[in-house]
């Protein structure tokens, strides 16, 4: 990483709005500027991704099929190095969408992301997932039945 991208007094709290920025972007690049080369990063109950390139394969994973996220911001506090956040993402893929509560803790060091633990309720994903499928499955019902833009109704002639 060049020094230049290192800016050491930096404010853990905009450290981690910028990081989720990022995300949000779909700029995977510019997030993993921000975040250390021995970063941790568990969506807890899972197992944690250790290091950058770890980090890197796992959000290359999730932004294969991501179209869309979005990390809604409730609450921000920062003690020292220790940033907490409570908020809602959203998970988009295609018409798909999942929105649940999150609970992040992260530590920044120097700059950049250390830590990045993400606690959810996964009933509650699952749900949210489910949720989604169904308004997805709505909306192309709907679709469907308009027919073609301008066609006529197959029922209403």
């Amino acid at each position: 990483m060049p020094d230049e991208q290192v800016q050491p007094d930096a404010d853990p709290q905009g450290v981690v709005v910028a990081f989720l920025a990022a995300l949000e972007r779909l700029d995977l690049d510019a997030a993993l500027l921000l975040v250390s080369d021995d970063i941790v990063y568990q969506n807890v109950p899972l197992r944690p991704a250790r290091g950058r390139a770890a980090v890197e394969r796992t959000l290359r994973q999730m932004l294969r099929y991501c179209t869309g996220f979005e990390a809604r911001m409730h609450n921000i506090a920062a003690n020292g190095p220790i940033v907490l956040t409570e908020r809602t993402d959203v998970l988009r893929i295609g018409s798909w969408e999942a929105a649940f509560w999150v609970c992040g803790t992260f530590e920044v060091r120097a700059g950049r992301v250390v830590l990045w633990r993400d606690y959810f309720d996964w009933t509650t994903f699952m749900a949210a997932g489910v949720r989604g499928a169904g308004k997805a499955l709505l909306a192309r019902l709907a679709r469907t039945a308009r027919g073609p833009a301008g066609a006529p109704h197959p029922r209403r002639g």
